[in-house]
């Protein structure tokens, strides 16, 4: 998707700042004590669900519209008996061991 805008500045949730072309401040528990954090956290979720139940029609093996996408017994119960697909994310763990470079 991508911003159409290119901020001034940027607040992160967290502890630690990507390198970005603007300045930026991370506030940790962002999402409790910003509202603009909180507003966009809740965006990405509802966005986010929403993606998964688009996978969960393409992919219904494996469970995301339950688990989100989540790691969930149901679903790292999906990634061994079906493996992992080019959406799961490299770096997680069980999706390494389901494609063999853990």
């Amino acid at each position: 998707m991508g911003c159409p805008v290119t901020p001034d500045y940027v607040l992160i949730d967290g502890n630690r700042i990507p390198d970005l072309p603007m300045p930026a401040q991370a506030v940790v528990k962002g999402d409790l004590r910003v509202a603009e954090i909180s507003a966009a956290s809740i965006l990405a979720k509802v966005d986010r669900d929403h993606e998964m139940a688009l996978l969960d029609a393409a992919y219904p093996d494996y469970g995301f519209a339950q688990h989100k996408g989540y790691p969930t017994k149901v679903h790292m119960a999906a990634l061994a008996e079906h493996g992992a697909l080019p959406m799961h994310r490299k770096s997680f763990k069980p999706v390494k061991r389901a494609l063999g470079i853990d």
